[in-house]
This record gives structure tokens, C-alpha cells and sequence, in this order.
């Protein structure tokens, strides 16, 4: 796992610069830089620091941003300039109208998508409605056929043209543009197949804000992602494009792909990738150029904890059934949301007392867990089963002590998985309710309160409990330094955010 995050504009001179930095470091004894070498050097520290190598050096600076050396930081680097992409161009005007069009037309992948900017960009085309007969990459995002079909005719090359404000070749545009939910099928099919037979790459991606995993085609068409199905909605002839591209040799390993749509019970796009493949081969283009990707049935296993941990019983039963080893524990590096932690599948689902998917995964031959009286209690609390609560207490007295300990968090998590009454439950075994933690996934992380959750998810019920119970409304969380009522209003949820106004202190310099 990488402990230092890639720059936005990341150039091999810095890295460099790292690496001497470094070197001067070790050689002059710094206890800083003798500690990073310790985490990521081979075989220990060396015996005689003061002629350490500038390549050790290196080693440990690639290691620290997640790549196996040096030669594939390097080779990484390359593909970043030739492939790489700022999200913050989506916020950046353009002059020409064609380009200002597609900037608005099409998900970014950043803060600025949103049906707002779709509608901005039909009242452009509406005003000029030439903007798409002599640029080919406005004519893809506006689905025309007819003009990139009399574009491609005079210089069929503009289908591997890069151009528009992003620098995308034309089939990219036409795949993000979000610019009409009614747009007709037969419009985008066509203009995706003469760009196709023209020489588009079905395998195109772009390396967004230098992040190692691709933005491909098939990233935009199945679409989603953390900012939701509102802002980030997925293609609306979706399942046709992506068919087309996965006949046109489009690799069905999409890591990022799969993420944007894990948050999601629908298993369309998992159903669609597997029928191509999904799972199998070596990973595709992508992962001969970056070879530090994960492999597929590396990904695989990170969607299974995902669905696991998330309550997605149909989702284990397909990767199950697609040949996902479900009985392995969870080992090695993983993101920050998917850890290497030891434990199996099967462990997990009874973690949070999910009696469905551990059933399944032992009828399907997982070995049932051993017995864990940590897991037992909370899996209880998540169940609000306080009978069985109260065995484990009386059967295991330090089992709350060591809850207490290794789980600091919970109570955010139970906030976004469990009923409202075992964040009663939580509160009386000692659990913070004020505590900091994650409540996308099961892992210590101080981000934000359970009350920030449930102010957002507007649940008035679970937010009265959390208010009645001690949390408290003028915490501000550790990302984006809000308030539960500013979560509450950024997602509009007018219930709790009127419940939260009048409990929440007006900061001095917004009076």
C-alpha cells in the first residue's frame, strides 16, 4: 500500500530529487529517513549506511507511492504523460463554444458533475446549434451521427484525434456525455460504430488526476460513483454501448468500473462484464502498462469483502458463483476500505450478524468461524439481539473491554448498517457516541461522527436516538471540516436539517 499520495502533476525530476533527498538523509544518520528505509527496504537495513546507493534510495521512494521499484515508478510516469488527465478542467471556461459544449456535456469525475451542467450545456447547443459540424469531439458528445459520419469521411484519422478542452478523443466524449437522458439509441450506437471502424480504441482511459487506476470507456458508460446516481448517473443506453465496446475488444477487467458501481445493489454491469470475460485473462492493456494493478481475480476478492461488509447477498452469490475464492482470508495490501486483516469472508458476514450471507457462503464450503467473542458481541448489537448480547457478556466479561478497544469507530459504522437500536445498545456498553470513524466500510478511520451520517441519509429516527443519546451537532468532521447540519443541507435533507438548525452554534465569523 502506498504511504504517500501521487502528486497532481507528477514529474520524474521530483521523484528524483526525493530519492537524492533521501540519500543525504540515510547517509547523514536521520532517524526519519533510517525508519523509512527500514518499512520498504529488502532484507532490513544495510550495514553500512554512510555509502548507501542512490537505487536503494529510489527503491524506497517508489515503494512509498505504491509502486515494486523504480523501473515501474518510471514506467508509470510515462504513462501518466501520455495518458494522464486533470479533473480540474471541468471547472476551467472555454472561449469556443464546441468546447465550452462538450466541457459542459460531459462527467468529469470531479465536484463539478451534476444535472445543472447538462441542462447548461442543452441551452448552449440549443443557442448554436453548428457548434458540432466542424469539431468532431462536439458532434460525438451531441450523439450526431451524421456529422462525425461527414468528419470522419473528410480525414478519418480525427477518430484518434485527441482535441475539445479535455484533450479526449471523440469516442471518450461521446461515452461521458451525459448531455440527454432521452437521447435515441440508435443515435450513440451509430456514432460509437463509425468511430470504431475509423480506428477508436475501445480500450481508451485516461489516468485522472495521475491516479493509477484508468478511467476507461467502459468506466463512463456503466458511470456512478461517490458522488451518486444523481451526479454521476451511469450511460442511459448503458448495457447497448457497453455490449458494443466489449464486441469491439473492450477488456472487461475495469477495476474502476467496478468501484463506481459497487455502492449499489444493481448487478447489471457485473452480469454484462462476465459474459465477456470478467475475471479471466491477464488484465488487459491497462495492466501492461501499469503492472502494479491488481490482477482480476485480485479485484474480484475486493468486490466480495465490499458486498460482504455492505449487506449484498446477491452480489456474493455471482461472484460466487463465477468462481471468487470466498474462502481465503483477506490478506496483503488492500485500500484503505478493503484491508488485509486475516479475516475470511465468512468471518466478516458474522461480524455484523449477517446470517444470510454467512449461511450461504458455509453451505457453499466455507469453513464456519471459530468462535470469537469480539465478533459474537457486536454481531449481536448489530442484530439487537440483546439475549444473545447478554450471553456473550456474562460468558466472556473482557469481550466489551476489547470491543471497546479494537472498534473505537463502530458507532459510525452501526449508524449506516444496523438497526436504530443497536446504536442504543453500543451506547450501553460504553461506546462513544461521539467517536470519529468510517461509515462506508468497517475500518478505523477518524472522518466523521455517526450523527454526521444519519443527518445526511436523513434519517429522522436515527438522528432524534443519536441527539438523545449524547452527540453532539457542532462536531465538525476531519475531511471537509462540516457540521451534521452541513451534511444534512449539502444533501438536502430538509427533515434533519430542520431538526439540526436550531441545535447547531452559528460559527463566530458566519454571525
Amino acid at each position: 500500500m502506498p504511504t504517500l499520495a501521487m502528486p497532481d502533476r507528477p514529474d520524474l525530476d521530483s521523484f528524483r530529487r526525493q530519492a537524492r533527498s533521501l540519500q543525504r538523509a540515510l547517509r547523514a544518520g536521520d532517524a526519519g529517513a533510517v525508519a523509512r528505509l527500514a518499512r520498504h527496504y529488502p532484507g532490513g537495513l544495510p550495514d553500512d549506511l554512510g555509502g548507501l546507493p542512490l537505487a536503494a534510495a529510489q527503491l524506497v521512494v517508489a515503494r512509498e507511492y505504491g509502486f515494486a521499484s523504480w523501473p515501474r515508478l518510471r514506467r508509470y510516469l510515462a504513462t501518466v504523460a501520455e495518458h494522464g488527465w486533470e479533473t480540474g478542467l471541468g471547472a476551467v471556461s472555454a472561449a469556443d463554444p464546441a468546447d465550452e459544449f462538450c466541457r459542459l456535456a460531459c462527467l468529469t469525475y470531479s465536484r463539478e458533475d451534476g444535472p445543472a451542467r447538462w441542462a447548461e450545456a442543452r441551452r448552449l447547443i440549443a443557442g448554436h446549434p453548428d457548434v458540432t459540424t466542424e469539431h468532431i469531439w462536439a458532434a460525438a458528445a451531441a450523439a450526431r451521427p451524421d456529422d462525425v459520419a461527414r468528419l470522419l469521411a473528410a480525414r478519418p484519422r480525427r477518430a484518434t484525434e485527441r482535441g475539445g478542452p479535455f484533450r479526449w478523443r471523440p469516442l471518450f466524449y461521446l461515452v461521458y456525455s451525459r448531455l440527454d437522458p432521452a437521447v435515441p439509441a440508435e443515435r450513440v450506437l451509430a456514432v460509437a460504430r463509425h468511430l470504431l471502424a475509423a480506428g477508436a480504441d475501445p480500450n481508451e482511459g485516461y489516468l485522472f488526476d495521475a491516479l493509477p487506476s484508468p478511467f476507461t470507456l467502459l468506466t463512463g458508460v456503466f458511470g456512478l460513483g461517490e458522488l451518486g446516481p444523481r451526479r454521476q448517473p451511469r450511460h442511459p443506453h448503458w448495457q447497448a454501448l457497453g455490449r458494443l465496446l466489449l464486441d469491439a475488444g473492450a477488456d472487461p477487467n475495469d477495476a474502476q468500473a467496478l468501484y463506481n458501481r459497487m455502492f449499489t445493489p444493481d448487478d447489471g454491469h457485473l452480469e454484462l462484464l462476465f459474459a465477456y470475460g470478467l475475471g479471466t485473462r491477464d488484465g488487459g492493456p491497462w495492466h501492461t502498462r501499469i503492472p502494479d494493478l491488481d490482477t482480476p481475480a485480485r479485484m474480484l476478492r475486493t468486490q466480495l469483502r465490499w458486498a460482504v461488509e455492505h449487506r449484498q447477498p446477491g452480489r456474493v452469490r455471482l461472484l460466487v458463483e463465477h468462481g471468487v475464492d470466498f474462502r481465503s482470508p483477506f490478506e496483503g495490501d488492500g485500500p484503505a476500505w478493503a484491508p488485509g486483516d486475516g479475516r475470511t469472508p465468512v468471518e466478516l458476514a458474522g461480524l455484523t450478524g449477517d446470517t444470510e450471507i454467512t449461511s450461504y457462503l458455509v453451505g457453499q464450503g466455507a469453513a464456519p468461524p471459530g468462535p470469537d467473542p469480539v465478533r459474537e458481541l457486536i454481531a449481536a448489537a448489530f442484530r439487537a439481539d440483546r439475549r444473545a448480547l447478554d450471553l456473550v457478556r456474562a460468558e466472556h466479561p473482557g469481550a466489551v473491554a476489547r470491543a471497546r478497544r479494537t472498534r473505537p469507530g463502530l458507532m459510525v459504522w452501526a449508524a449506516t448498517q444496523a438497526p436504530v437500536e443497536t446504536i442504543t445498545l453500543l451506547a450501553e456498553l460504553g461506546f462513544d457516541v461521539n467517536a470519529y470513524g468510517r461509515g462506508d466500510a468497517p475500518v478505523e478511520e477518524p472522518w466523521e461522527t455517526a450523527l454526521h451520517h444519519s443527518a445526511a441519509s436523513g434519517d429522522l429516527a436515527r438522528t432524534r436516538r443519536l441527539l438523545d443519546l449524547g452527540a453532539d451537532p457542532n462536531l465538525r468532521d476531519q475531511r471537509f471540516d462540516a457540521t451534521p447540519l452541513g451534511w444534512a443541507k449539502h444533501f438536502h435533507q430538509a427533515a434533519t436539517t430542520a431538526l439540526l438548525e436550531p441545535l447547531t452554534a452559528t460559527p463566530a465569523g458566519e454571525r
